[in-house]
């Protein structure tokens, strides 16, 4: 039971951190250099980022659940490993519940309120200065989570499965 576990510690673990590499490392900067304007990569970029943070909670939940049962039947020296990642994931899903529910929404009803590409508004409206500033935030946001989630692979791989009866 405890190998099934690790294997969907991992395999969760590996989704949601590759997924965040691949969005922050190949989509976004593929999008803003190839399609024809601005707003048509960001609108890319923003309709891709909701439903992966779907896939990253739900990623995120389910590696908590895994390291939860594992720490039940861990012993005693090798708890304070589980409990680290733990709270490392719950950081995690905090980070990506933030942005999905407060950040992005807001970022789209300024540039709904907006009327025109984001682009074509002097950056001194206040809705372009809004939306820039929580641009910032979630850029630093998703980059903490992205580390944030380096560190729990790396901790796990640093783990030595004890052996089976």
């Amino acid at each position: 039971m405890q190998g099934l576990l690790r294997i969907v510690q991992l395999l969760t673990m590996v989704v949601w951190v590759g997924g965040l590499i691949f969005f922050a490392f190949l989509l976004a900067p593929i999008a803003f250099h190839t399609l024809p304007s601005i707003h048509e990569a960001g609108m890319l970029v923003g309709a891709v980022l909701h439903p992966f943070h779907i896939v990253g909670l739900v990623c995120g939940a389910l590696f908590c659940i895994a390291t939860a049962l594992i720490f039940r039947g861990a012993p005693m020296r090798a708890r304070g490993r589980y409990e680290l990642e733990f709270v490392l994931a719950v950081i995690m899903l905090a980070a990506t519940a933030y942005l999905q529910v407060s950040v992005l929404p807001t970022m789209d009803h300024d540039r709904d309120s907006i009327g025109a590409p984001i682009e074509s508004v002097p950056k001194d409206n206040p809705a372009r200065a809004h939306f820039d500033k929580l641009h910032v935030r979630s850029e630093r946001v998703e980059g903490l989570v992205l580390f944030v989630g380096l560190g729990v692979i790396f901790l796990m791989s640093r783990e030595q499965l004890p052996l089976e009866d």
